[in-house]
């Protein structure tokens, strides 16, 4: 398209001087120059000023230096994520009854791979447990429908409203919960045991414990106390998971629970969906914890719950890690919350779990060709522009009876100087091809003449 264009600005160069006025000899060169590039069309503007063809031809000189960038972002090979036949699983479980490895039932002791998973929701040092729960993605990408599993509920609520103290001009010397732990003395103080305080909380049947906390941390300052209770059961919960560039999330959209679910010597824990919640979407009707494995988590948890310890200026003293922590925490809800998600994490890798994975979809990276046709505006305009600039130029040449030299040196040579045509004889030149059989019998020097001029002479 561009040598198209710049044949059409030459041929507009003879358009130029066709014209009743006469016109500068320098303007040849500005037309020659407009004809190679960019740079002599932006002269060749200047020069014309819109009042010529040649004009339109010059812009779209200009105009082609941005034809080819364009029509690059017409095609690209964008990735987008395609369902590959690689299966994702995650876990999930309909029974929690903890056994050894051996496979026996554990009677009257948690397992230790529970515990390790009450620690790690207790010391972690951030809430991310929900991000450790198992699962298999092949391609980094997976989503899952929604399930449901047996998984462990918490819920904390602020009950310093119910704290009483007793202070004297040196500070509260102690300060007590209803039915409930009590802190004497001086300096930052917590004690935490099993009791049953909040009536909103009585309403939950904690099948794996309640426990209530009185912290303070600087007991001088009676406002600085507070006391929270909270309480863990057996749920089903509904999650949506999803993993992106190998980092799973999990959110849990529905919690259902059975009040009526009570811990009991000889009985099994059932949570029979379907009876309580006939709407309720979940992947099986009927969960059960065992009552052996129910009972010895009520008693691991209650046990591990309850103590106290206080620290000083001097030194600090706590009857357990567990309960350090629990000093330490600043969100004590969050915390919960993370430890029942490590607890559910854990009923679901059992052995005992009796549920299949749920399966979802792992999606695969595939590069395939996009053409964005927008792109394509720039290129069709300058191609419009340029066929509209040679058939203008077409047409002029034709109407003003002018012949078609274009970029022919030849052309100025033998119609602008006064050659010897009569060796050989003469004929008509008027035509490019018969000036081009012409200029192979004409000779001619560059010499210099006696004023120290330039000149081509015929020899």
């Amino acid at each position: 398209m561009s040598s198209a264009v710049g044949a059409a600005i030459s041929q507009c160069k003879w358009l130029w001087y066709r014209q009743a006025e006469p016109r500068r000899l320098q303007d040849l060169q500005i037309f020659d120059d407009a004809s190679r590039g960019p740079l002599g069309a932006v002269q060749l503007l200047v020069s014309l000023r819109a009042r010529h063809l040649a004009f339109l031809g010059a812009v779209i000189a200009i105009l082609i230096l941005l034809f080819d960038p364009f029509l690059q972002q017409v095609v690209v090979y964008p990735t987008r994520l395609v369902a590959s036949d690689k299966p994702a699983l995650i876990l999930r479980a309909e029974r929690y009854g903890a056994r050894s490895y051996e496979g026996l039932p554990l009677p009257s002791v948690v397992d230790l791979s529970m515990k390790a998973s009450i620690y790690d929701g207790v010391f972690a040092i951030g809430n991310d447990a929900d991000r450790k729960v198992q699962h298999k993605c092949p391609t980094g990408n997976c989503t899952w429908p929604e399930f449901s599993s047996l998984a462990v509920c918490s819920k904390c609520e602020n009950i310093t409203s119910l704290v009483k103290k007793a202070c004297n001009n040196s500070g509260c010397y102690l300060l007590s919960l209803p039915n409930g732990p009590t802190l004497s003395g001086l300096g930052g103080q917590i004690n935490a045991t099993v009791t049953n305080i909040s009536s909103s909380l009585n309403q939950i049947q904690a099948s794996v414990f309640k426990f209530s906390t009185l912290i303070s941390k600087r007991i001088k300052d009676p406002d600085d106390a507070y006391a929270m209770e909270c309480a863990m059961w057996y749920c089903v919960q509904t999650y949506t998971a999803s993993v992106e560039d190998s980092v799973i999330s999990q959110r849990a959209i529905r919690s259902w629970r059975n009040d009526s679910a009570k811990l009991d010597e000889y009985s099994d824990l059932i949570y029979n969906v379907s009876a309580f919640d006939p709407n309720a979407e979940v992947n099986s009707t009927v969960f059960k914890v065992s009552h052996l494995a129910a009972k010895a988590l009520n008693s691991f948890m209650s046990e591990t719950f309850t103590g106290s310890g206080g620290i000083n200026n001097t030194r600090s003293a706590f009857s357990s890690d567990v309960v350090q922590a629990l000093y330490n925490t600043h969100n004590l809800t969050a915390r919960l919350e993370n430890l029942a998600v490590s607890m559910s994490n854990n009923i679901r890798q059992q052995n005992d779990s009796a549920a299949s994975p749920s399966h979802g979809t792992a999606w695969k990276g595939e590069t395939y060709v996009h053409v964005r046709w927008a792109w394509l505006s720039f290129p069709i305009t300058v191609a419009g522009l340029a066929l509209a600039f040679l058939i203008g130029t077409i047409l002029e040449t034709a109407h003003r009876d002018v012949l078609v030299w274009k970029s022919s040196n030849l052309a100025l040579l033998f119609h602008g100087q006064d050659l010897d045509m009569t060796n050989p004889p003469m004929i008509h030149v008027n035509r490019a091809s018969r000036m081009a059989q012409m200029a192979k019998n004409v000779k001619l020097h560059l010499t210099q003449t006696p004023d120290k001029d330039w000149k081509l002479v015929q020899r």
